[in-house]
């Protein structure tokens, strides 16, 4: 992997600490910050070139073989976190110049664009009617962890995921105090994780790789035209930061007078919705029992809960819950 010296050098406030391998970024990062190590009042970027006990949400592993991006940032807060952070980080995300360099490409092919998938992930779904080059990319590994997935929903009905990265935040404390929060990301560059019935645990997604996405791309280039992991963690970095801050100054004035008002996000997260008007298959846990509900996603609220507009025609405000996109093709 090429040096990151100059990382440091570029965002010196970052206080960055880059390692060959790591169990987990996060974890590894929150320890630091809670037992005194790193001080708590000033950001800390940590950075590894793999990782051997990768998290994702709930708990769940996330596969971290070398050629990718693993990335935990800490930030001091001042404010309780609330659920509008993941998905404000996943717009930066993909504001990213190498995303928006790859969806201009895939706009231009009538492919479909990377997106921000609530709550915490950056992918695209993809309809079995829709172009050739991305049909034929995503079912070549068609059900692969079938059995992971509730068969009932299955039947030729539902989308598997196309998931580019994952974002995992987790506030800090220190004598029951919150002093900051950890905000990971783990992004598939030029490895692509072989999700098994046990990784994928039963959700319905499949992973994918910027190195992948350049490929679906006609006409294929010689070599890859993607940055370097370094210009990669750079532009991840600074997306980190810029989330962080427009999360702490929503709704506050500018000297200007203009505002980080929360609708002028709320449309540019519209714009960027892997979900928008595709019909969901929502599972939720209430007291240990099941509830499904079906319906339309028709955005996010002002609390950063997925909108579901159901076929009753009311809208439910979900907090939480696992998602499966349904095939009307």
């Amino acid at each position: 992997m090429t040096s990151l010296a100059s990382l440091s050098r570029q965002l010196p406030e970052l206080n960055h600490r880059h390692l060959t391998t790591s169990a987990s970024t996060n974890t590894e990062l929150i320890e630091a910050v809670q037992n005194g190590t790193l001080n708590a009042a000033v950001m800390h970027l940590l950075t590894a070139e793999s990782q051997s006990a990768g998290r994702g949400q709930r708990g769940r592993s996330w596969q971290s073989p070398r050629g990718n991006v693993y990335l935990s940032l800490y930030h001091p807060v001042h404010m309780p976190i609330s659920g509008l952070l993941s998905l404000i980080i996943g717009v930066e995300l993909a504001k990213m110049p190498i995303i928006q360099t790859l969806n201009t490409q895939l706009r231009a092919q009538g492919l479909t664009p990377i997106g921000v998938k609530w709550a915490n992930d950056l992918g695209f779904y993809q309809h079995r009617n829709h172009n050739r080059h991305q049909h034929q990319y995503q079912y070549q590994y068609q059900y692969q962890y079938q059995s992971a997935v509730d068969k009932s929903l299955l039947d030729n009905q539902t989308l598997p995921f196309n998931k580019l990265a994952g974002i995992l935040i987790e506030p800090v404390s220190q004598a029951g105090k919150l002093v900051g929060v950890v905000m990971g990301v783990g992004l598939n560059v030029q490895a692509t994780p072989k999700l098994t019935a046990q990784t994928c645990e039963g959700m319905s997604y499949q992973a994918i790789s910027l190195q992948d996405i350049e490929q679906m791309l006609e006409p294929k280039q010689q070599a890859s035209s993607l940055p370097s992991l370094q210009v990669i963690y750079q532009q991840m970095s600074k997306a980190l930061m810029a989330a962080m801050t427009r999360f702490e100054h929503l709704g506050l004035e500018k000297p200007t007078g203009q505002t980080y008002n929360l609708d002028s996000f709320l449309k540019q997260f519209d714009s960027m919705d892997a979900l928008a008007g595709l019909r969901l298959h929502v599972t939720q846990d209430h007291n240990s029992e099941e509830q499904i509900m079906t319906g339309h996603a028709c955005g996010i609220d002002t609390h950063g809960c997925l909108q579901l507009r159901q076929d009753n025609g009311n809208i439910s405000a979900l907090f939480t819950g696992r998602i499966d996109v349904i095939d009307k093709a």
